[in-house]
């Protein structure tokens, strides 16, 4: 099976400029192309892992990828899927989150002579003239068809800022940048991107004359709807000191029973022949699957020993040891000889804020130490931090507060 092949029937591809001449490109290792990240955070989250994954799938294949990283974009924001505008970052900020970015990347893509390379758009975008641009790129833009992009359509009805409507065009220079000066010849990225990549490409066509595509892949949804990566309090981060090991594998080892074929299929690099036999898995055997997926991932990101340190306290936990050592715990920082309940769901990150943690309490999906609390005031004292308290959220989540 081709490469092209294989990403068809993972479900990984969505839209593609040019079908015939991408599937020569990829299938004979002749693509040099890039996917780009904006540094958003000072780590990835589990929305990039899907785009780091296709760029490992190709450069097996024998492609080369250029990574991306966003540097000067990260000082306009991408609009696409907001419904306001994104938080002003400093420049210290920005270039603290690439370097960020830059060492978890080198756990999956494989850099040097002939391999990846990793370039920073705030080496060119911050330095264009602002008069050069206009003349040189902007004259290549119909406004009308930029409003007509379903990333500025979205956002006309909450305010659209002139910041943030000139993302595509600077989106779209970096693919001809690295068009010219890299000779890459094709772009990827997920499915909302597809109106800003195909300006790349059309400004390549009307500045050189020569053709580069664009393919986007599917973005993974889960049965609710809500893009991957998303939980209650926030994103799933790459980053063991932000999203902790055993939490990481406890989010895939929780997917819906209707997602976890497809999860499996496109973040996985489990043959395909493996997988077809799971196709017909139901009931526990789809567990299976799950504590399949969730390892996978797991040693993906955090290695194989994480990984199985991650299995054998999931297992430990759910067999009825919950008070494993291993269990995700938080040092608590309180004043006095007591700390409300609330305080302590917020600073475990079991809650985004006082009032989800409120809101868990009431509907009853809160115990400590097996017991379930209705009181809003509930308090743990010093002493029982000391010891160490379990806390159970729901019915699948286990964390351990201490002092």
């Amino acid at each position: 099976m081709n490469i092209f092949e294989e990403l068809q029937k993972r479900g990984l591809i969505a839209q593609i400029t040019n079908e015939s001449a991408v599937k020569e490109l990829i299938n004979n290792g002749n693509a040099r192309f890039y996917i780009g990240f904006d540094p958003t955070a000072d780590s990835l989250h589990v929305g990039h892992f899907m785009a780091l994954c296709l760029m490992k799938r190709l450069q097996m294949a024998g492609n080369k990828p250029v990574v991306l990283i966003g540097g000067g974009t990260g000082h306009i924001g991408d609009p696409s899927g907001r419904s306001d505008l994104r938080s002003m970052m400093t420049k210290e900020t920005i270039d603290h989150n690439c370097e960020c970015f830059k060492k978890q990347m080198e756990r999956f893509i494989e850099f040097g002579e002939d391999k990846a390379i990793m370039v920073n758009n705030a080496d060119w975008l911050l330095k264009l003239n602002y008069i050069e641009l206009l003349r040189e790129v902007g004259a290549c833009f119909s406004v009308n068809n930029m409003l007509r992009a379903e990333c500025y359509k979205q956002r006309m009805e909450h305010g659209l800022s002139f910041l943030e409507f000139n993302y595509m065009i600077m989106q779209a220079y970096d693919f001809y940048y690295l068009n010219e000066k890299y000779n890459c010849n094709l772009q990827f990225g997920g499915d909302d991107q597809w109106s800003n990549m195909l300006a790349g490409s059309d400004l390549i066509r009307k500045k050189t004359g020569k053709d580069a595509h664009s393919m986007t892949i599917t973005l993974l949804l889960n049965s609710q709807g809500k893009k991957m990566g998303k939980t209650a309090s926030g994103a799933v981060w790459l980053d063991k000191n932000k999203t902790s090991v055993y939490d990481f594998y406890q989010y895939w080892r929780n997917v819906e029973d209707e997602d976890v074929l497809k999860c499996i299929k496109m973040l996985t690099f489990l043959p395909l022949e493996e997988i077809e036999k799971m196709e017909t898995w139901t009931g526990a055997e789809l567990n299976k699957a799950k504590e399949i997926l969730a390892f996978e991932l797991t040693k993906l990101v955090h290695g194989e020993e994480e990984a199985t340190l991650a299995q054998k306290t999931a297992k430990e936990i759910f067999g009825g040891g919950a008070d494993s050592e291993n269990m995700p715990s938080t040092k608590i920082t309180l004043e006095g000889d007591e700390i409300s309940l609330l305080d302590v769901l917020v600073q475990c990150n079991l809650c985004a804020s006082k009032g989800e943690a409120k809101r868990l309490v009431q509907q009853g999906g809160v115990c400590v130490e097996e017991e379930k609390i209705s009181a809003l005031d509930y308090k743990i004292s010093k002493d029982a931090l000391t010891n160490g308290v379990k806390i159970k959220k729901g019915k699948k989540i286990y964390h351990k507060a201490t002092i």
